[in-house]
C-alpha cells in the first residue's frame, strides 16, 4: 500500500482527477489482454513529460513500482502490476505532434492510436506500415514497448524498422533523447533500438519519431482455399522462395474456419482444411503480374479455389474471416491462449505439423492462425483456466511447442513479447550469460528496479 502522503504528492503533480484508486478503477486496470489479473495500488494518468519526470522522481525516491500501460491490448501480461505498484496510463498523451512529409516521418505522443496515425499520414500519400490486429485500439507507445508487428510484417517489417527516435523519461526522472529524424544515424550505441521491445522495463516514452513510406498505388487481394493443410503451408514457402514478397500472407486452419462460420456467418467449402489470404502492393503493372503468379502457385500446389478481389469492397469481404478470427475463437471457451512461436519460413510446414501433433497428444483444442509469410504462428489454445487438469496438459503442450520452435531455429516471440506469459521459457532461447547481460542493462537504467518489475527479466 502507498501512504496517504505519497498519494497526495502524486495528486499534486497530475491533479486529483488523474490519480485513481477506487476499487472499481483498480479492477479496470488489473488485467490486460493476457489471462491473469493483478490489482495495482493506484493508476496515474500524466498529461506531459514534465509530470512524468516528477512522478518518476517520487517513485524512485520511495521505491514505488511504476508499470507503463498503453491500451492494455498486449497478450503477454506486460502491463499489469505483477508485483504491485502504480499503473501509468497514457491516453491523455494522444497527439500527433507533426507529420513531416518531406522528411517522411512523424512525431507522436505515446497514446496515439495506431489506426489514427495511419489514417492521418495517408492524407499525405504516406503509410505507417506496422499494423497489429488491434490497430484500431492499440497505441504507438505500446507498439514500441512490445516491438509490435502485424500482417504487413512479411514485406514491411515490424515497429523497430520504422522507429527513428525517442524522448524517454528514465526511472530516475531524468530525460534523454535518442535518434532523430535522419534516416541514417550510427552515432554511439543504438539506444533507440534497445528501448524498442523493452516491455516497459527501461524507460517511459513521451515522444516517438517514426519513419513513413509512400503509399502503394495499387494492391491485389487473393484468397486460396485448400483441402489439405500441409499443401497450404508448403505454398507459403514456395511463394517466398520465388522472390515474390507479398504485403501479407495469412494462414487460417479448419478449426478456426469452423469457429468463424458459427460466429460471424462466413461460409467456406466443406472440403476446406486451410485458407491463405494473400495481398501484394506496388505499381499496378507489377501487382497484376505478381497476382497472376501467386494464383498459379496456389493452384499448382493444391488449392481447390482461388478468389481475387476486383474492388475494395470485395477485398474487405475476403479479409472478414481474418479480422473476426480472434473474437470468434475467444467466444468458444472461457479462455484463449494466443501464442506467438516463430520459425524460419521454410520450417513453417514442419512447425504446423508439430502443432497438430501436440493437439492430438495432449487432447487440446488448438486452432492455427499465422502470419505465414514471415513464419510467425499464432496457435490459439481454447481452454478454461479453472480446469487444472486441462491446464497441466496446456503447459506440457506449450513447453513442447517452444522446444520445437527453437529447435527449428525459431524464437519464443515474433511480435507479442515475453512479459509474464513466457518468462519461464527464456532459458530455452538464451544462455545464462545472455540473460545476465540483459539484467545488467536493466540495472544501469533502473538501479532500484521500479519500472515494470516482474516482467520478462
Amino acid at each position: 500500500m502507498i501512504s496517504n502522503s505519497i498519494t497526495a504528492e502524486f495528486r499534486s503533480i497530475v491533479g486529483d482527477q488523474w490519480f485513481l484508486d477506487t476499487p472499481e478503477d483498480l479492477a479496470v486496470y488489473s488485467y490486460d489482454g493476457f489471462l491473469l489479473e493483478f490489482n495495482p495500488d493506484g493508476v496515474i494518468i500524466p498529461g506531459n513529460r514534465d509530470e512524468i519526470a516528477k512522478i518518476m522522481g517520487v517513485a524512485n525516491r520511495e521505491r514505488i513500482n511504476i508499470i507503463p500501460r498503453g491500451a492494455g491490448t498486449n497478450i503477454c501480461g506486460s502491463s499489469v502490476a505483477r508485483k504491485g505498484g502504480i499503473i501509468m496510463a497514457f491516453h491523455r498523451l494522444n497527439k500527433i505532434l507533426e507529420v513531416d512529409a518531406e522528411s517522411m516521418c512523424a512525431v507522436v505522443q505515446p497514446g496515439v492510436v495506431n489506426a489514427d496515425l495511419q489514417k492521418d499520414v495517408a492524407r499525405y500519400g504516406l503509410m505507417y506500415p506496422p499494423d497489429p490486429a488491434s490497430m484500431f485500439v492499440c497505441t504507438i507507445g505500446g507498439n514500441v514497448a512490445l516491438n509490435a508487428g502485424g500482417p504487413r510484417g512479411v514485406k514491411y517489417g515490424v515497429t523497430r524498422d520504422y522507429l527513428l527516435g525517442l524522448e524517454v523519461v528514465l526511472p530516475t526522472g531524468e530525460v534523454i533523447r535518442t535518434g532523430g529524424k535522419t534516416l541514417k544515424n550510427v552515432s554511439g550505441f543504438d539506444l533507440t533500438r534497445l528501448m524498442c521491445g523493452s516491455e516497459g522495463t527501461l524507460g517511459i516514452f513521451t515522444e516517438i519519431i517514426v519513419r513513413l513510406v509512400p503509399l502503394a498505388p495499387a494492391k491485389a487481394t487473393l484468397q486460396a482455399t485448400y483441402s489439405n493443410l500441409d499443401d497450404a503451408a508448403t505454398t507459403v514457402s514456395a511463394i517466398i522462395g520465388s522472390g515474390i514478397i507479398p504485403t501479407t500472407l495469412e494462414l487460417i486452419d479448419r478449426t478456426v474456419l469452423d469457429v468463424i462460420s458459427n460466429y460471424g456467418g462466413a461460409r467456406f467449402s466443406e472440403e476446406a482444411q486451410a485458407l491463405l489470404l494473400i495481398e501484394v502492393d506496388g505499381e499496378e503493372i507489377l501487382v497484376e503480374t505478381q497476382g497472376k503468379r501467386i494464383e498459379a502457385f496456389c493452384r499448382e500446389r493444391g488449392a481447390v479455389e482461388v478468389e481475387r478481389a476486383s474492388t475494395p469492397e470485395e477485398a474487405d469481404k475476403l479479409w472478414q474471416a481474418r479480422r473476426t478470427a480472434f473474437g470468434a475463437v475467444a467466444s468458444l471457451r472461457p479462455n484463449c491462449i494466443v501464442e506467438d512461436a516463430t520459425v524460419p519460413v521454410k520450417m513453417l510446414p514442419a512447425m504446423i505439423r508439430k502443432i497438430v501433433e501436440i493437439t492430438d497428444k495432449y487432447d487440446l483444442r488448438i486452432g492455427i492462425l499465422a502470419h505465414a509469410g514471415d513464419g510467425n504462428l499464432h496457435p490459439l489454445i481454447m481452454t478454461d483456466l479453472r480446469d487444472k487438469e486441462e491446464m497441466a496438459r496446456v503447459d506440457k503442450g506449450l513447453e513442447e511447442l517452444f522446444e520445437a520452435a527453437i529447435g527449428m531455429g525459431g524464437t519464443l516471440s515474433g511480435e507479442h513479447g515475453i512479459g509474464i506469459a513466457k518468462d519461464r521459457f527464456m532459458s530455452m532461447e538464451f544462455s545464462q550469460t545472455s540473460i545476465d547481460l540483459m539484467r545488467g542493462i536493466k540495472r544501469v537504467f533502473d538501479p532500484n528496479n521500479i519500472l515494470n518489475p516482474g516482467s520478462f527479466l
